[in-house]
């Protein structure tokens, strides 16, 4: 069977700043809660490695991009640094690192790739965490702040704009369940951040129309698709309350301009509603994007819960529903997670009915596999299991713009095997193998592989 895209389809790869640019003294850059947490609980990150050591794409810029023309991307995504660019998160601006993304943005439109540029992947400058983070309301408007100082140095430049990558994610993780710093577990602190994150959104949309600039604005979401264990109503009803706690609450407010009725009445009942000042529901009701990122990694399954929930911290979502292990499932034993091609063509489906059949792209998709050196043939890293994972997860993205859905594009992660937060260089996801002790990259099989779907814009399956 042939597999064939569309003209201008975007084939490209992602990443972000503090997972690869790393750290080189002298340069102006300042700490964010990442350097911090890497070296004041280190114990946390895997192998002790720190964000100093992660795969100096700062160093090494221009000999990367030369490497990603070299298997055909057409276009690039990445972050600016919020604590690099403005070293306290609203102070000055850093001349160093205006330097730095000016020749990253011009080398790659030298070489004809796009550019895609995302203003926040977890980053928090460590100044401002240290105020509260986006617990603070001051750091809204310090966001957005940012924001304009990045379209008015770059926007000439850059035709893709997205405000957050995976904006639920600082939330949750930072504070609910307690995987990022700060390591907070307090629904109603992660409410407020999150609230907040919609906000600081909002504002940064908000900027870049003032600025009037030629290109697109959008955001960059992390869906997990729910699936039940069954059709039985405490099944369907465990499923509802799991994607509106861990889908909705965030798609929604974002794509349709209000929060979920259900979830408002929920957190009402439970007295966990964030604080809401006059003003903020009519901008997120006025606020639109142009253009939708959606990473997509595995499923989510759920069941009604069977046991009774411990809340040692207070309420949690999970009170809800809990995970159900479904029998036969194939997994990924490197990161214990599932692998699940077939959703990538259900989340299509829900943008197309849910959404608008919003233009969108897949932002991010990838297997990340330990010790892949155990695969290596003369000198190369026969990752034949990561075209297998590309090919599904294609294929079923072909069906669904067979089926109508309005995506335009399929960025890999990542480009380079970068640092992955507190798995660290456990899990290698790259088209180029990185050695950690010389910093050399080398091209697996999936990168020539993926060099010819590109050349051929698509590829062919044999049924």
């Amino acid at each position: 069977m042939k597999y064939r895209f569309p003209e201008n389809f975007w084939w490209g790869t992602a990443t972000s700043a503090t997972q690869s640019e790393g750290h080189q003294a002298g340069h102006g850059k300042g700490e964010n809660i990442w350097d911090y947490a890497s070296h004041n609980f280190n114990e946390r990150f895997f192998g002790g490695v720190t964000a100093d050591d992660t795969s100096t794409f700062y160093q090494n810029y221009r000999e990367d991009i030369q490497r990603a023309k070299d298997i055909g991307l057409n276009s690039f995504r990445t972050s600016i640094s919020w604590s690099r660019l403005i070293p306290d998160g609203d102070g000055e601006i850093n001349p160093q690192a205006v330097d730095f993304y000016n020749a990253v943005i011009d080398e790659l439109n030298t070489q004809g790739i796009e550019p895609f540029i995302n203003l926040y992947h977890f980053d928090m400058p460590m100044a401002l965490q240290e105020k509260g983070g986006f617990e603070n309301r001051e750091v809204v408007d310090a966001f957005a702040r940012y924001a304009r100082i990045c379209y008015e140095l770059f926007g000439d430049r850059v035709r893709y704009w997205f405000t957050f990558n995976e904006p639920l994610i600082p939330a949750e993780a930072g504070y609910l369940h307690p995987r990022h710093y700060p390591y907070v577990t307090s629904f109603r602190r992660a409410a407020q951040v999150l609230h907040h994150i919609v906000l600081a959104h909002c504002k940064a949309v908000a900027a870049w129309r003032e600025l009037n600039i030629a290109g697109q604005i959008g955001i960059i979401m992390d869906v997990i698709p729910v699936y039940p264990r069954s059709d039985a109503p405490e099944d369907l009803h465990a499923a509802e309350m799991a994607d509106l706690f861990y889908t909705r609450s965030i798609n929604e407010p974002i794509l349709l301009g209000r929060y979920p009725d259900e979830l408002i009445a929920i957190l009402k009942e439970y007295d966990q509603l964030p604080v809401i000042q006059p003003g903020d529901c009519e901008l997120i009701a006025n606020t639109r994007i142009d253009l939708l990122g959606i990473n997509y990694y595995r499923p989510r399954r759920v069941k009604a819960r069977e046991t009774l929930l411990e809340e040692p911290h207070g309420f949690m979502p999970e009170r809800f529903f809990e995970e159900y292990i479904m029998p036969g499932r194939r997994m990924n034993t490197s990161r214990g997670i599932e692998i699940y091609p077939a959703a990538l063509y259900d989340i299509a489906m829900v943008v197309k009915d849910r959404y608008g059949n919003l233009p969108w792209f897949v932002s991010e998709n990838g297997i990340g596999i330990s010790d892949e050196e155990q695969f290596m043939v003369n000198g190369q890293v026969q990752d034949d299991y990561r075209i297998e994972f590309l090919k599904e997860h294609l294929s079923y993205l072909h069906q669904a713009m067979v089926d109508g859905s309005n995506c335009l594009g399929y960025h890999m992660w990542t480009f380079i095997d970068c640092w992955s937060w507190q798995n660290a260089y456990k899990n290698r996801y790259g088209f180029y193998r990185l050695d950690l002790e010389t910093q050399q990259r080398s091209l697996k099989k999936s990168g020539l592989w993926f060099k010819a779907v590109i050349e051929n814009n698509g590829f062919e399956e044999a049924k």
